[in-house]
């Protein structure tokens, strides 16, 4: 099916020069096919690939040498193969710079991205005009060949890969069934053997990839993705046992010879046996073999006796990391025991099973000096879980005290620490709420103090995650003020937090209607983003987003000039939150002054077309969206633009055979309507 395509003029609009673009094809296809470490994961994908440029390489060089006027749809296809060549690259960097563990538990994950970049070159390579291009005949069979290849190429996992990642996962599975005194059973020899395969054979390579590991996971924590930061924490956790279990025996064979010369160096319990024991498994503060490790609100693990006697002595503080512990709760850590207690096994250390352990104490006790005791034994998850939850409860109490009473280094500090307090934990959230904070806090947005007012709004964000806080938050009169903080807070985080509040509330249908109703809180969410950071833009549209929901609110913010707005953010590539505001104006669809506004815009249209093409999954449905609505009801001069630009029918039937079952559906419902405009003023483009 021919697709009657502008004059060469219009079709080039948007494109680099010719000259240039080749130059930038082979430049970038020679980055690509000179790569000479090729990653342990993933080989299969990243050779075959490498071996596919090659031949396009081939193919855009010969293109060049000719030196002739190029027909405008092998424009089209030159520029559409220059961004899936990016992603090639940007994809097999990623492989080769990251953690060969975690891309190896990810290797459906990213054999997919490898499947749909191929796809994509299949589509690119379906409009090239090989028939119009002087080239050889041997550069075109191989690259007809390459067509035909690409077009019926299936997911590619290697089968090597899979058994490995499903051998990865039977020794993480092992490792993290433990609870209390279970013991894991890992399969070291088969670990080790999984290590040595993805290229893990000295320490260094041990460090590097505890590094990238350590790396991800700061990546990821950023997400939300809670399960994915726990997942490759166990995965660092199994690379440095492994890595003490693979070269303990080179130590300990050093270890004996120097026993032979020194019979003061005994290998004793407490003292020169931990030259033979991991760091990981030392207590910072004894530097002893850790008996029952526990976790303190730095994050850091300790031996309980040794950190609760820190803690009795009356320091406040994390010794390892310095930072004041905003509550005293230990918190068992049964992974890092069960491992503790199978290292002990296999290296015949004792373990001092009825040895007592102090349990949890605080920092607001009168008598610190009293020590309460009670046997191993009798300390189960249940017991830890409560005593936990009683120290978050008197630190929120004690908390909420100074909040009422402090002087105003006092209010600052304690909303800070009820900020922290509140950030993590849906229990933590309701012992704070059932403290009475939510009142005081509610007084402090009005604060002088820049830092006060920034903790509360925070700290009610914080605590407005826990769903019956959010009734207790707008009981107590705290959406005007956060409207104000929204507008002019004294600091730019504040005002962010104050949208991500509004967000957080809304998510209650009603509070969707009564915030929507304040004067100034739409307009303040636009303000916001104007002249917000990327965080603070993301976090107005999602809350316009929620707002928009409801009809009456989709006129508001019409009326607020949101429009010109979001516009303005689709062009603006720093801004970072297109999809967003997609999103907001496909609501805004909704309501006919939202309908008008858009179509004054001429602009909108040739972006939508460019998001058809390089934009997420969403932002094509959200495109698409936009471009029906606009079309409808009268919208003949958006589909006269349509019809004009010679990249948007290729990329609506690109979407409607491949893209997402909605982005089908409204790719096909838009190309038959373009189809019916074409036929009554110009010639149809599909015949």
């Amino acid at each position: 099916m021919d697709v009657t395509l502008p004059p060469p003029l219009m079709i080039s609009q948007g494109f680099l020069p010719t000259d240039s673009l080749l130059e930038s094809l082979i430049q970038i296809s020679n980055e690509v096919t000179t790569i000479e470490k090729i990653p342990i994961t993933q080989s299969k994908n990243v050779s075959t690939m490498i071996r596919r440029i090659k031949l396009l390489s081939s193919l855009f060089e010969e293109i060049q040498e000719t030196n002739t006027q190029l027909p405008p749809s092998s424009i089209l296809c030159l520029t559409e193969l220059y961004s899936v060549i990016r992603r090639v690259k940007s994809l097999i960097q990623a492989c080769e710079q990251g953690s060969c563990l975690w891309n190896l538990v990810r290797a459906e994950s990213i054999s997919n991205q490898f499947h749909v970049i191929v796809k994509e070159m299949s589509r690119a390579l379906d409009i090239l005009p090989l028939s119009l291009l002087k080239i050889g005949a041997d550069t075109r069979e191989q690259v007809e060949l390459l067509h035909r290849q690409v077009k019926r190429v299936d997911l590619m996992t290697d089968s090597k890969e899979v058994q490995r990642r499903e051998e990865l996962l039977q020794v993480m599975m092992a490792s993290t069934k433990s609870k209390s005194r279970s013991k894991a059973v890992i399969d070291f020899e088969k670990l080790k053997v999984i290590m040595t395969r993805i290229g893990l054979k000295t320490p260094f390579d041990y460090e590097e990839e505890i590094s990238k590991l350590e790396a991800e996971a700061e990546k990821q924590a950023g997400t939300g993705g809670l399960i994915v930061v726990s997942n490759i924490n166990n995965l660092i956790s199994l690379v440095s046992l492994s890595k003490s279990i693979v070269f303990s025996k080179h130590d300990h064979a050093i270890a004996q010879e120097e026993d032979k010369n020194s019979q003061s160096r005994r290998y004793s319990f407490s003292q020169s046996m931990v030259i033979n024991i991991p760091d990981e498994y030392r207590c910072p503060i004894s530097l002893d073999l850790m008996r029952d490790p526990v976790i303190v609100a730095s994050g850091h693990t300790y031996d309980r006796v040794s950190i609760a006697q820190w803690i009795n002595s009356g320091h406040h503080t994390c010794p390892k990391s310095g930072k004041r512990l905003i509550h005293m709760a230990l918190i068992p850590n049964y992974a890092l025991k069960s491992l503790i207690h199978q290292y002990c096994d296999e290296n015949n250390l004792p373990v001092d099973e009825n040895a007592p352990a102090t349990s949890s104490t605080h920092s607001f006790e009168k008598n610190p000096s009293v020590k309460r005791k009670l046997p191993e034994k009798a300390i189960d998850h249940i017991s830890a879980t409560k005593s936990a939850m009683d120290a978050v409860k008197m630190t929120a109490e004690f908390l909420v005290g100074k909040l009422a009473m402090g002087s105003v280094d006092i209010q600052r500090q304690a909303a800070y620490e009820l900020r922290l307090l509140a950030k993590t934990g849906m229990d933590n959230r309701r012992l704070i709420s059932e403290a009475g904070a939510i009142p005081f806090l509610v007084t402090l947005l009005s604060s002088h103090d820049p830092r006060i007012q920034e903790h509360a709004v925070t700290t009610l964000l914080n605590l407005s995650i826990f769903e019956n806080n959010k009734l207790l938050i707008v009981a107590a009169g705290a959406l005007d003020s956060i409207v104000d903080v929204l507008g002019s807070g004294k600091t730019m985080e504040a005002r962010e937090n104050a949208a991500a509040a509004i967000f957080s509330l809304s998510l209650i249908d009603d509070y969707k209607v009564v915030i929507g109703s304040r004067p100034k809180a739409i307009p303040y969410l636009i303000g916001l983003l104007k002249d917000g950071t990327t965080t603070g833009k993301r976090d107005a549209a999602t809350a316009l987003i929620n707002l928009a929901v409801y009809s009456v609110n989709k006129v508001n913010v019409v009326v607020s000039g949101a429009i010109p707005v979001l516009i303005d953010l689709l062009m603006d590539d720093k801004a970072g939150i297109t999809d967003d505001a997609l999103a907001v104006l496909s609501l805004l669809l909704g309501c006919c002054e939202g309908r008008d506004e858009i179509r004054k815009s001429k602009v909108l249209v040739p972006i939508l077309i460019d998001l058809l093409r390089f934009g997420s999954p969403k932002g094509k449905e959200n495109s698409i969206t936009l471009l029906l609505g606009l079309c409808k009801d009268g919208g003949d001069e958006v589909a006269r633009r349509l019809l004009m630009n010679p990249r948007s029918i290729p990329s609506l039937q690109s979407l409607a055979a491949d893209g997402s079952m909605k982005a089908q559906r409204k790719a096909d419902a838009l190309l038959r309507l373009l189809n019916r405009c074409c036929s009554q003023s110009y010639r149809n483009p599909f015949e």
